[in-house]
């Protein structure tokens, strides 16, 4: 890791002096960035026994990136984003993804018009919620307060096969690869923008692609966000699946207190399998270094999914270290109908759902950026 980080230096600190060299404006940038998360985790049950664990990327991502922007002039500007995820215990990549499979994309962003980019990028379930600020994970209890729950019946593509339900309403962070996006500028407060992705099928343009439309509103301590996304699914032999998702969500902020409220959906259209979720969550940042938080979240399948319904409490205490740093402690319980098997998000491993219907996680970490 240390090689690593001394290269990364280089890279960027030869890319910086680079654009020097051949004398481009002071707008122009080249970033190293990233995200580091690290704790452990107890989980009650967990493929029938208790476990103990090492865990990381879980309050946040953890990312190495590199951005950088071109000032073209006349309000013009050339952009790229390169974005890894890994696995802090073991230093790999991310298991099933490229060296840049978070986000990778570059493009042009108009200071009058708004921005359009090409590559693979988050979709406006991501974009219009999550970083709208409408879902409580953002600040309580991080990838175990996204969705999951006893609905592996609704078999997403992609996902690993013992947790088809992970996070499915792709708001931890899921991508379109092969896409184009157009993100408008804001108009009174007022945003929207449209994302397509490329199936790349001979003779047949509407296989395999994928759409998503997304619109917010912001107003001093008020916001709002809604999102459509589908996605269409291709393997050899196998049918063309179809994932639909939407979802709104809103946010208001009293001084040191932050309100969120979402509800977001997903069907399978290939099963007929769906789920709707609806979440309540709040924060309060009662000294200028500790904050608490806490979420509600019930979510309910559909007859396909035998009617199976989840209610999930988070709770989460902070202490702020720096502007960088902060080291937390949270509590997640999740409890299901009678007959169902209770799965909190970001419990992946093979044997990961409870044999019950409740599960609960304790958890100590340490977060920091750069």
């Amino acid at each position: 890791m240390k090689y690593l980080a001394l290269w990364c230096a280089a890279l960027s600190a030869f890319a910086v002096a680079q654009a020097h060299a051949e004398g481009v404006s002071a707008g122009d940038s080249v970033t190293l960035y990233g995200l580091v998360d690290a704790g452990v985790s107890y989980v009650s049950n967990e493929g029938g026994s208790k476990n103990l664990k090492f865990d990381d990327g879980i309050f946040t991502p953890n990312l190495l990136g590199f951005k950088g922007t071109e000032d073209l002039g006349g309000g013009l500007h050339a952009v790229f984003n390169l974005v890894d995820q890994f696995t802090l215990g073991t230093g790999s990549i991310l298991s099933g993804e490229g060296i840049f499979g978070r986000n990778a994309y570059v493009g042009l962003v108009s200071d009058q018009y708004g921005s359009v980019t090409l590559g693979n990028q988050y979709d406006f379930m991501t974009d219009s919620l999550f970083f709208g600020h409408d879902d409580a994970a953002m600040e309580v209890g991080g990838l175990y307060n996204f969705r999951a729950g006893p609905f592996s019946k609704i078999a997403i593509p992609g996902n690993p096969p013992f947790a088809q339900q992970f996070d499915w309403d792709r708001m931890a962070g899921a991508t379109v690869d092969s896409s184009i996006k157009y993100q408008s500028p804001s108009i009174g407060g007022f945003r929207f923008g449209a994302l397509y992705g490329f199936g790349g099928i001979p003779g047949s343009l509407g296989s395999g692609n994928s759409v998503s439309l997304g619109a917010n509103y912001d107003n001093g301590p008020f916001g709002m966000g809604a999102a459509y996304t589908e996605v269409k699914y291709l393997s050899s032999g196998e049918p063309e699946v179809g994932i639909r998702n939407w979802g709104v969500g809103a946010h208001y902020r009293f001084d040191n207190i932050t309100t969120t409220a979402l509800v977001t959906t997903v069907r399978n259209t290939f099963n007929g399998g769906a789920i709707a979720e609806g979440e309540v969550g709040g924060g309060w940042l009662f000294q200028p270094d500790w904050q608490i938080g806490a979420d509600y979240m019930y979510m309910k399948g559909d007859a396909y999914l035998n009617n199976n319904h989840a209610h999930q409490v988070t709770a989460i205490l902070d202490h702020i270290l720096s502007k960088r740093t902060v080291v937390y402690a949270e509590a997640v319980y999740q409890r299901t109908n009678d007959g169902a098997q209770a799965l909190i998000n970001g419990v992946l491993d093979a044997d990961g759902t409870s044999s019950g219907p409740s599960q609960f996680i304790g958890r100590v970490g340490v977060q920091t950026r750069f």
